[in-house]
């Protein structure tokens, strides 16, 4: 993964805030033996950054893990990890038609995958009459493959395709059941029936609102009746997340105009 080449980019003032601590991704990145330049940075925070990518006529998006220290403390190994987990959960649906193809990894926090050309699921978006039949088959999926998605309260991680079919992107907090077979037994086990139950609750939850001439009974109760372990995930991470949200909103005044994708958060 290269530098941006150039002029120099405008730094940020607390460069802590951001994954890539100059603020910017690199213009162009080599990956499987390919040159991709950097089109349009999608989103900046903390934890990484992602953009669109061209070559020649194919598109891409580079996601980077944080590579940047945090006060002193080196921070890049959380990066790495959560690339090298998040790599390993596309390749194992790789198969699968409602997830873009893994590319490869580039440097040592960052991986590429194919672009689905389409949108984030619209808050009061009306969807064809199939995508949420679509939507429920892939996670039943992923759900064999032993795995939770867990992010599917997002609908920014829920993408429209052109062709009118669900996609799902960002496994960065998916939760997989360990390999070993001493570890796919209690706690671990019981772990992913409750996040793969969570994922039900919030797919019901976004057909109920989007289309909800289409919900069961069942999906309707589903939503109505909410598990006391996401009523406590809502008291303790609404809180957290109402005042990180405004302390962003006070820094990124000064930051915004300098950071691309920094108003992504």
């Amino acid at each position: 993964m290269r530098s941006p080449v150039g002029k120099p980019p405008n730094l940020p003032k607390l460069p802590w805030l951001y994954a890539i601590p100059t603020g910017s991704l690199p213009s162009e990145v080599d990956c499987e033996g390919r040159k991709y330049l950097l089109a349009q940075t999608f989103k900046h925070d903390f934890f990484a950054a992602t953009g669109l990518y061209n070559h020649n006529e194919r598109a891409a998006v580079l996601k980077v893990g944080r590579i940047g220290g945090f006060f002193g403390l080196p921070l890049s190994w959380i990066g790495r990890s959560l690339r090298n987990r998040e790599v390993r959960i596309y390749r194992r649906v790789a198969d699968l038609p409602g997830v873009p193809a893994l590319i490869g990894a580039v440097g040592p926090t960052g991986f590429m995958h194919d672009f689905v050309p389409g949108h984030p699921l619209g808050r009061d978006e009306r969807v064809g009459d199939a995508f949420f039949d679509q939507l429920a088959a892939l996670l039943r999926e992923i759900h064999a493959r032993d795995i939770a998605y867990v992010d599917l309260n997002k609908r920014q991680n829920v993408l429209v395709g052109d062709d009118g079919r669900p996609y799902l992107i960002d496994f960065q907090i998916s939760y997989e059941l360990p390999r070993s077979r001493w570890l796919r037994w209690g706690p671990w086990l019981w772990t992913l029936r409750r996040l793969q139950k969570a994922d039900w609750y919030h797919f019901c939850k976004h057909k109920v609102r989007l289309r909800p001439d289409l919900a069961t009974p069942e999906e309707r109760h589903a939503v109505e009746h909410v598990s006391i372990w996401i009523r406590m995930h809502r008291w303790i991470a609404r809180p957290i997340i109402q005042a990180r949200r405004g302390l962003l909103r006070r820094i990124r005044k000064q930051e915004t105009a300098n950071i691309a994708g920094s108003d992504a958060k």
